[in-house]
């Protein structure tokens, strides 16, 4: 993820990379610009900071609250006397032991306009910290755990999602394993106030990061057991597998890939045009196999595969974590283009960003592009479009999905089985 930003839509967003500049500067700027994009992260999902509407009837709003009291008898109970007396409804309450202190975060429902912050401080709670809340936090605390501790042992890639909704609003990135501060990270980890770096089942590191409030160790154990039984169960992505029918009668499976599919990957590189791959990575052709093994990583996405009967990959759809933002990419072989499998790949592509809680996903690619361009319009989407230094960012607003049937669902049995 590049740190160069610009305007795009309004806001701040991340700079593009330039095509043309790249080819007339040098391969070596088009490494650079790869380097940076190692800061995938997941998207918001139900921790977003959006403010839902009145949780109840009579004007009463779901909060989370956290505060800091001594930890000593009586200094919980002020605390819940304090709140009580503004006829706020306590939902559920975890403890969070910080030595002589206790972090005590609080599920509330409190009547419109509480002033929450300066209730609590009169009762001796200090570091006050509020955000709205909204349903799914109802859920206990256990609960939510298990249920994301189920998630992650089906597929390698809800891992970053997971540590999403486990902590909160917060910005997760994988890194290679090198040293932080001028010291290697631990296999226990590190918990630094903000900041939780945790050694990846792969050898490198996992960051998660947040404004505030301070993490604490018992958020820190969280994790780090969640990261561990990534480890324990080691590489997995579900198995199953759609059989697409094409329009001119034949079949391709479309299934879920990994880095176990980089040789077919490159094979398919091999069979592919210069123009085509120069379409997809906008830099030296050369290179296009040097980030085969980033792409396939379950840490920085979700990659789709379109397979023959025979087993031969002929197209891979990319959903890659950009910050607050997702991106999309495909790449269909020559000889197989045309076929509907592109816009098959990313339907399905979407339809997960979707199901993830993304706003808006982008695809980066050039004006000359017609089969992605075509793609994207066939989303049936609101479509943004916006030309950076010569590169056409093509952005499909999400909130359109909710209320009709997932981009990718055919209507006529279109997906004739699965294997």
């Amino acid at each position: 993820m590049s740190d160069v930003t610009n305007t795009r839509n309004g806001g701040p967003v991340h700079r593009r990379w330039n095509p043309v500049e790249l080819t007339a500067r040098c391969t070596a700027a088009f490494h650079a610009w790869w380097a940076r994009r190692h800061g995938h992260a997941p998207p918001a999902h139900d921790t977003g900071g959006a403010r839902p509407p009145s949780a109840a009837a009579g004007g009463s709003v779901l909060w989370r609250m956290r505060t800091t009291v001594r930890d000593e008898p009586g200094a919980l109970a002020a605390l819940c006397t304090a709140l009580a007396g503004l006829r706020v409804d306590i939902l559920s309450l975890q403890t969070h032991p910080l030595g002589e202190d206790t972090v005590d975060e609080f599920l509330l429902r409190a009547p419109e306009g509480t002033d929450l912050v300066a209730a609590v401080s009169l009762a001796g709670g200090t570091d006050t910290w509020t955000e709205r809340a909204d349903a799914h936090d109802l859920v206990d605390a256990p609960t939510r755990v298990l249920g994301l501790a189920a998630r992650t042992a089906q597929d390698a890639a809800e891992l970053p999602l997971a540590l999403r909704q486990l902590l909160g609003r917060c910005t997760i990135r994988s890194r290679p394993a090198t040293s932080v501060g001028g010291r290697r990270v631990p296999e226990e980890g590190l918990l630094e106030d903000t900041v939780i770096r945790l050694r990846a089942p792969e050898g490198g590191v996992i960051t998660v990061e947040r404004p505030y409030p301070p993490f604490t160790p018992t958020e820190f154990a969280r994790a780090r057991a969640l990261v561990e039984l990534d480890a324990r169960l080691g590489p997995r992505i579900p198995r199953g597998r759609d059989v697409l029918t094409l329009p001119e009668g034949g079949t391709v499976s479309v299934r879920r890939a990994d880095t176990g599919d980089l040789a077919a990957a490159r094979a398919m590189h091999e069979r592919c045009s210069p123009e085509t791959l120069r379409m997809r990575y906008h830099g030296p052709v050369g290179d296009a196999d040097r980030y085969l093994n980033h792409l396939l990583s379950p840490r920085f996405g979700r990659t789709l595969a379109a397979q023959t009967a025979s087993g031969r990959v002929v197209g891979l759809g990319h959903l890659l974590w950009d910050g607050d933002e997702t991106e999309v990419a495909l790449v269909v072989e020559d000889a197989w283009q045309r076929r509907g499998i592109g816009a098959e790949l990313l339907a399905r592509l979407v339809a997960m960003a979707a199901e993830d809680g993304c706003a808006r996903v982008y695809a980066v690619t050039q004006a000359s592009n017609t089969g992605m361009v075509a793609a994207m319009r066939g989303l049936g989407l609101p479509l943004d479009y916006q030309v950076e230094e010569g590169t056409l960012v093509i952005t499909a607003r999400l909130d359109a999905v909710t209320g009709r049937h997932v981009p990718g669902e055919r209507e006529h049995g279109e997906r004739i089985g699965r294997s």
